[in-house]
């Protein structure tokens, strides 16, 4: 049997091309693939709002995969450390969590290596959804960001099963 790692204390496994991202008891670092680009954020307390898989669409689209891991962030609290000019957008004002026109949603990508760094919405101003991914320790992945909620559960496809104790919603998720 191999051995794993200490998931418990910080972990800054051989993950992209940047190895300058940190971790502390209130805060740390997310990082694209390419290390152009570099956030740092909150990981408890003020404009810290908690974390929650996504299974909607929209999500499994933009990341090309069958579910998003996030968090949110107050804009004021999230530090561009560098790369802020090498962020590209994208956005589109159909949106499922609106299902209407109007519900714009922007995605910021680092415009080298494409990776999605956070999404904001114009139905939650002044919040920035990062990915879980993006974050530099992957302590953290296991801690303090794991996930509390899973919403757009009727997305979600038949072979995933639901994260054990977390809660619920088929729809997006309001506390």
């Amino acid at each position: 049997m191999a051995a794993t790692a200490d998931k418990t204390t910080p972990y800054f496994p051989l993950a992209g091309i940047a190895h300058d991202g940190y971790s502390n008891e209130a805060e740390a670092t997310a990082t694209c693939f390419c290390g152009a680009v570099q956030l740092a954020f909150p990981t408890q307390g003020a404009g810290f709002h908690g974390t929650f898989v996504c299974h909607c669409t929209d999500c499994r689209k933009v990341t090309a995969s069958m579910f998003a891991s996030n968090f949110t962030i107050d804009d004021e609290h999230l530090k561009h450390v560098r790369g802020r000019e090498d962020l590209k957008t994208f956005s589109q004002s159909r949106t499922v969590a609106g299902g209407k026109t109007g519900n714009t949603m922007t995605n910021y990508f680092c415009s080298t290596c494409g990776t999605l760094m956070y999404r904001v919405g114009q139905a939650f101003p002044g919040r920035n959804f990062l990915r879980i991914g993006t974050v530099d320790d992957f302590s953290l992945h296991e801690t303090k960001l794991l996930p509390q909620v899973e919403q757009f559960t009727k997305d979600r496809v038949s072979w995933l099963h639901p994260v054990a104790g977390v809660k619920q919603s088929e729809g997006l998720y309001t506390a």
